[in-house]
């Protein structure tokens, strides 16, 4: 554990403690391939068989597969430890996307052999978000300082995931998609090799859990561990609506698909601002209070996103409705890490991540079918209600929640209560 932060934590101070710079870099390089691989997968399936129905049965089982299996995944890396879970994952999955680029790389490909490949490895897809969030509670237990790291690390993954399809782009200008593919690998392997040997990942012990003690623990809170993945899946929800209701508004008003990028390019902006300014800011409430009140006014700002007039002022109300997502899905993981035994962060922080994707597939779907019978408007207010209902509902039904305050003496300074009770 870090030594006691003196006076207010900054980002930097959160690169200073030991071996974060070299932990967190290898695990941004191996998650910077989930940036790239989706695009890569989807153009190089396209190109290989000719069908776009062939590449999204592809991208299908490649999504369910990694998605769903996630805290399956994690499991394995809390009861086994990161070094011997993490690097055959890493490696398998490495060799599956070669195999899969390699299939790929010529006209004629089979769609069997690209199913059974693209299933196979989005199975074996590493944990390494949750793992890294995992290892920063290792690194310190200052509650302003840990919240501080999990922003910063929601913060850069959200500038992976923007930044992997512009390289992509450039990639394909110059070699075949597949290439893409094997760029993933190649970092998923690199990254990851370099991050368990990390010695803040080295010195990790498989923590033992007893079952029933864990059980007892999350009755006694009153199921606060199911507040973080359904929050999780109605902010989930309304990124996958935004994402089609955008798309549905430039094509009503005439714009080309290049308008839609910009769009969605300033809710990333936003969510990264939201983002940072989350992390800097000492908050007198528990995550358990702040994460639906989070959602709460992302819910708001998607519905009032519905009343922009034209493309300028939605791109400015979808800015708006960002700034609440990098801290509502930050506040999300922090909950659930408060709330998990310690030997199961790394699979309470998987929960998180499928419960999101599995919204914004919900909120996808739901949004195309809503489009094509009801006004625009009508449909962005439906997306914000029911993140806002949701939300309001786990505000209303969770325990009492003792709002935390710094000490008189110490206001300014002093590192506040995330919870109302200690970690587990």
């Amino acid at each position: 554990m870090s030594q006691p932060v003196v006076g207010r934590p900054s980002y930097a101070a959160v690169l200073r403690l030991p071996h974060a710079r070299r932990t967190f870099g290898a695990a941004l390089l191996g998650r910077f391939s989930y940036g790239i691989v989706a695009l890569s997968v989807m153009l190089a399936v396209t190109r290989s068989t000719g069908s776009y129905a062939v590449a999204g049965t592809v991208m299908a089982l490649f999504g369910a597969t990694s998605v769903f299996l996630s805290p399956l995944r994690a499991a394995l890396v809390d009861r086994h430890g990161p070094r011997p879970a993490l690097l055959p994952m890493a490696l398998l999955y490495a060799g599956l996307l070669g195999a899969l680029a390699a299939a790929s790389w010529r006209p004629g490909a089979s769609a069997v052999l690209l199913c059974v490949l693209a299933a196979a490895a989005g199975a074996v897809t590493p944990p390494l978000g949750p793992s890294m969030r995992a290892v920063w509670r290792e690194l310190t237990d200052e509650p302003a300082l840990l919240q501080r790291a999990f922003s910063l690390d929601g913060v850069a993954e959200e500038i992976l995931f923007v930044s992997g399809p512009l390289l992509v782009g450039a990639l394909v200008q110059i070699a075949h998609p597949a290439a893409g593919i094997v760029v993933s690998a190649l970092l998923v392997a690199v990254g990851t090799c370099a991050f368990v040997l990390s010695p803040a990942v080295r010195e990790l012990r498989p923590a033992v859990v007893d079952p029933a003690a864990g059980s007892s623990r999350a009755r006694g809170r009153g199921g606060l561990g199911l507040v973080s993945p359904v929050v999780a899946a109605v902010v989930g929800l309304a990124l996958g609506a935004m994402d089609l209701l955008v798309l549905a508004f430039a094509a009503q008003q005439r714009h080309g698909d290049e308008v839609v990028a910009w769009v969605l390019a300033a809710l990333s902006a936003g969510s990264a601002a939201g983002g940072l300014l989350n992390g800097a800011v000492t908050w007198r409430t528990s995550a358990r209070v702040r994460l639906p009140l989070l959602a709460v006014c992302l819910g708001l700002a998607l519905a009032a996103a519905g009343l922009a007039p034209g493309l300028g002022t939605l791109t400015v109300a979808v800015a708006c409705a960002g700034f609440f997502v990098a801290p509502a899905l930050t506040t999300a993981y922090l909950l659930a890490d408060e709330t998990a035994p310690p030997g199961r962060r790394i699979q309470a922080g998987a929960w998180v991540n499928t419960a999101v994707n599995a919204g914004v597939s919900a909120g996808t779907a739901a949004a195309g079918l809503l489009v094509a019978r009801l006004p625009l408007g009508v449909c962005f207010a439906l997306a914000g209600g029911v993140t806002l209902l949701t939300a309001l509902a786990c505000l209303g039904r969770g325990p009492k929640v003792r709002i935390a305050v710094s000490t008189p003496a110490g206001a300014a300074s002093e590192p506040l209560a995330m919870s109302s009770q200690p970690p587990c």
